[in-house]
């Protein structure tokens, strides 16, 4: 049991529902009182990574009291899985990070999320790569495949936690490039991409321990140089380019392998976009329509459906590569306008607006992976 408040452990056990949680209303002030938990309104609202060895929240929107030990949020009933399901989000509060990039780079990039400001070089990529694909846990920031003098299968794994330089930590199923990255809280996929024909594959590796990938499913459509995003529950990569280009939404659950479903459509057919993430919505922002757009789409996480024009980039640019989302704003870094930029645009997830730019990255480089912590 995880959390042992005594004379208080009897009422929290007669509390919980037949689906694990607690109703806020439930919780009452003098048991929260008598527990002292921190409350939130939303798991996006928690600081998981300031957090520190006996740490208590009670999330109301989950149900959840969780409690942090050496390593792991547990729930009341001394299981890891659905709080830290529930705990779990993309999007990042410290920092975004570029990796990779054309041309045939291996500079890993980090920039502020809570300051705007220019990146800083904080690391290396086992090997110059561009058009690879990112992904994101809550330790490290992975870059799988793309073009490094050939195609390359190879994951690579660096650290959140102190600057450094990547390792080789495993394999795609396929070697491939254009591609497109996905998290979840325990796993990283990658979708579709040319190896070197087009390719519909969606591959899997985990996170808690380093391995090779599995093929997990298949997209609707073979196609590359699309944009990802990810929900708590579903990936989701939308645009592309098959060819044509493409404006198909395909989402894909995460709780089960599968194959992706056609869910919507974006505003335009277009490839090479930046894809990003709120807690509600996926965001596709620029590509190649052609001609090149600036145009910021959103689509709705809840229900399945066509994404809307919600603003504009500050430039023109195709060729992006991986976004970057923090728990307030979307980032889309570099691209071609052409020339090559490196300009870092950042847009507000609470209203529909216009992008800034908010700094630039030390190198001006096209396809990208994208990582946030």
């Amino acid at each position: 049991m995880a959390i042992t408040n005594g004379r208080n452990l009897a009422e929290l056990a007669s509390l919980i529902n037949s689906d694990g949680k607690i109703s806020a209303e439930a919780f009452s002030a003098e048991l929260t009182a008598s527990i002292d938990p921190t409350l939130y309104d939303s798991a996006s609202d928690v600081p998981f990574e300031d957090a520190v060895k006996g740490t208590q929240v009670f999330v109301a929107s989950e149900g959840l009291l969780i409690k942090l030990t050496d390593s792991d949020w547990y729930s009341i009933d001394g299981s890891t899985g659905a709080a830290a399901a529930a705990a779990w989000v993309f999007q990042g509060t410290v920092s975004g990070y570029v990796s990779g990039g054309s041309a045939q780079q291996n500079t890993i990039e980090k920039f502020s999320f809570a300051t705007d400001g220019n990146a800083t070089d904080v690391g290396d990529l086992t090997a110059a790569v561009f058009a690879a694909n990112g992904q994101s846990s809550t330790t490290s920031g992975y870059t799988s495949g793309g073009y490094a003098t050939p195609i390359t299968n190879t994951i690579d794994k660096f650290p959140f936690a102190a600057d450094g330089n990547a390792t080789d930590v495993g394999d795609l199923t396929l070697a491939r490039m254009y591609a497109t990255g996905q998290s979840s809280s325990v796993s990283g996929y990658t979708s579709g991409g040319n190896a070197p024909s087009v390719s519909n594959t969606i591959d899997k590796f985990p996170f808690a321990a380093d391995a090779n990938a599995t093929d997990v499913g298949d997209l609707t459509q073979a196609r590359a140089s699309a944009a990802g995003q990810s929900s708590t529950e579903s990936g989701y990569s939308s645009g592309g380019f098959s060819p044509p280009q493409r404006n198909t939404i395909d989402k894909f659950p995460f709780a089960a392998d599968g194959n992706a479903t056609d869910v919507g459509d974006l505003t335009q057919a277009r490839s090479d976009p930046a894809g990003q993430s709120s807690t509600v919505s996926g965001y596709t922002s620029g590509g190649n329509a052609p001609p090149r757009v600036n145009t910021i789409d959103k689509f709705s996480f809840a229900s399945d459906g066509n994404a809307t024009d919600v603003g504009d980039l500050t430039q023109i640019r195709n060729d992006i590569g991986g976004g970057q989302s923090s728990t307030e704003s979307g980032y889309t870094s570099g691209g071609s306008a052409p020339p090559r930029v490196n300009t870092i645009d950042k847009f507000p997830f609470a209203s529909d607006a216009n992008a800034i730019d908010v700094g630039d990255l030390t190198q001006t480089k096209t396809f990208t992976a994208g990582q946030q912590v």
